[in-house]
């Protein structure tokens, strides 16, 4: 079998090259992944929870992290390996703190957080097919779960996006992708204005984003060195339909209150947070989190955007080990739920009736206008599903290099 060996440029240039409905298609099969994932059993699917191993994270000497992903889908089996820059140490206790006066020591790194690697691909026989740099795949596949909520919002109308990087450009190009027309808003929270300004002079001049710029759109950047960064920082939180969250961050990136108060319940948001990876990594405050899955009060359904009672997680299993925010908020598997079982409205709505929730009905007006917290940390099986579709691509469109009878 001809393997498909794929550079980061290939790599980029085929993702770049998406078109809505390519999207859509890459969309659809990932969320049809991980609702195996989250509901089938070795007997139905090779995407099930039992086929993927936790991955294994091993420290350098000089702080970098490398994590093995192991996973498999119905047809693939594959291992994703990549390092990853040394975060910062914690510098304050995220857990009791409602207040911070600076932005977290890792949006003041110059040093790249984007992960370095591979992902190897092989078929059910063992054999490989795709050998692919996980660069650009990592970011892309990690924005294009977070998009399988925001694709149900009823508001996109302003973004907020908390980093600059690789993940928060497809954060926000897949959004333009998909929503582009109703987007007005995208506000960018980075420490530096240096490295936050190319993205957002790509967005405006490049013409790979021509056909996703809408007249209406207004992109800026909020930096902790401008006078009224705390002033802006609240009016960006308040304001914004949906917030990506992008950072390896060791403290949170805004004050609780900002979203806990009676003012920052008010809005209905969708909230992903997918840049820490540790116990010891918060973007968002842990409070936020307590009270997304505090039981709410009837007397109180009137004045505030619906809760679910729930965080979503790609995986219970990875977020109570790893996922900082869940294991500092002290939430238990009760209080989360799979995105892959929450695909599945009909099914989630069994068990909100169960729990006392309005059902079908209630589901879907929480995940359309509610507040949606969103975390994750990675799933091996989500590199190996796109990845098998972009190596489909790469040979559709004859990118990068066939090793025949390899």
């Amino acid at each position: 079998m001809p393997l498909t060996v794929l550079t980061d440029a290939n790599v980029r240039e085929l993702l770049r090259s998406l078109t809505r409905d390519d999207l859509l298609t890459l969309q659809h099969n990932l969320a049809e992944a991980l609702h195996e994932y989250s509901t089938g059993t070795q007997e139905t699917t090779g995407c099930c929870s039992t086929n993927q191993p936790q991955r294994i994270s091993i420290t350098g000497n000089n702080g970098q992290a490398t994590l093995f992903m192991p996973a498999s889908t119905s047809t693939s089996t594959g291992v994703k390996i990549v390092s990853l820059a040394a975060a910062p140490a914690p510098t304050s206790d995220s857990s009791s703190s409602n207040s911070i006066s600076t932005l977290p020591a890792s949006l003041a790194s110059s040093q790249s957080t984007t992960p370095t690697g591979s992902l190897t691909l092989l078929d059910n026989s063992g054999t490989p097919l795709g050998f692919i740099n996980a660069e650009e795949l990592t970011a892309f596949r990690t924005a294009l779960a977070s998009s399988l909520i925001f694709s149900r919002r009823s508001s996109v109308h302003s973004i907020a996006v908390f980093g600059a990087g690789k993940q928060a450009y497809w954060h926000i190009r897949i959004a333009l992708l998909l929503r582009g027309p109703e987007i007005h808003y995208v506000n960018i929270i980075n420490r530096s204005f240096a490295r936050a300004q190319p993205l957002m002079k790509e967005i405006y001049t490049s013409d790979e984003w021509a056909t996703l710029r809408s007249p209406k759109l207004k992109v800026t950047i909020l930096s902790a060195d401008y006078g009224e960064y705390a002033r802006l920082l609240k009016e960006h939180v308040r304001s914004a339909d949906i917030i990506f969250m992008t950072t390896p961050s060791t403290a949170p990136l805004f004050p609780a209150e900002h979203l806990t108060s009676t003012e920052g319940r008010k809005k209905g948001r969708y909230i992903s947070a997918i840049g820490s990876y540790k116990p010891h990594m918060v973007e968002l405050h842990p409070d936020v989190l307590r009270h997304t899955v505090k039981p709410q009060h009837s007397h109180h359904f009137h004045k505030h955007a619906d809760k679910g009672g729930v965080v979503v997680v790609d995986s219970i299993e990875a977020c109570l080990k790893e996922a900082g925010e869940v294991i500092q908020a002290d939430l238990g598997p009760e209080q989360l739920v799979e995105v892959g079982e929450l695909l599945m409205v009909k099914k989630a709505a069994m068990r909100d009736l169960e729990m006392g929730g309005e059902g079908e009905k209630g589901m879907k007006r929480w995940l359309e206008a509610g507040n949606v917290l969103y975390k994750s940390v990675g799933l091996g099986l989500m590199d190996l599903c796109v990845g098998e579709d972009i190596v489909e691509l790469a040979k559709i469109r004859k990118v990068g290099t066939t090793i025949e009878d390899f």
